[in-house]
């Protein structure tokens, strides 16, 4: 269950732009994405490498460790500018590490790169939607990995288990299976 690519009409923006890549419930169509991400600067679709499973109405996410560049902290302007210097020192390679998005232990994760002008107004309501308090216990992680939108590759957010991952393996990748 899918809107439009079309994003909204926006004009210049002052800061970096904030990358969340989603799979599960903010994406397009359900039922979190109109009260966190209305309003985004841009949205594609995407993929990482991973293993998606079935939670109790929505997905857990586990990425391998050599594809995590950076974990979120408590200030997302701060982690937007980690972000846009890690793409400027990785610009001119020709690939990321570990940016296949096979490679036989890992999988394809499908979702929505969702680009945002103001990460400080949205990035900590989807924090807490997350259950994700940086340095304390918490349900999910905010972690900084490589995502392939078409046939390049960018660095974006992304929400994972804190813990592994139980459950049925979403083998398409696809959430809702």
């Amino acid at each position: 269950m899918q809107s439009s690519d079309q994003s909204p009409c926006r004009g210049p923006v002052d800061g970096p732009l904030f990358k969340l890549f989603v799979y599960g419930t903010l994406k397009r169509g359900y039922g979190n994405h109109l009260p966190y991400c209305l309003g985004h600067y841009g949205v594609r679709n995407a993929r990482i490498r991973g293993r998606l499973y079935e939670g109790p109405g929505f997905p857990f996410l586990q990425v391998p460790d050599e594809d995590i560049l950076a974990r979120g902290t408590v200030s997302p302007s701060e982690d937007a500018e980690t972000q846009a210097r890690l793409a400027r020192n990785i610009a001119s390679q020709a690939s990321i590490g570990g940016s296949a998005v096979r490679d036989g232990r890992w999988g394809a994760v499908h979702g929505e790169l969702f680009s945002f002008d103001d990460p400080e107004l949205r990035i900590p309501a989807i924090d807490r939607l997350e259950g994700y308090v940086p340095g304390r216990p918490s349900l999910y992680h905010r972690v900084l990995v490589p995502v392939a939108v078409g046939r390049s590759t960018e660095i974006a957010w992304t929400y994972i288990a804190a813990t592994k991952a139980s459950g049925r393996q979403i083998a398409s990748g696809r959430w809702p299976e």
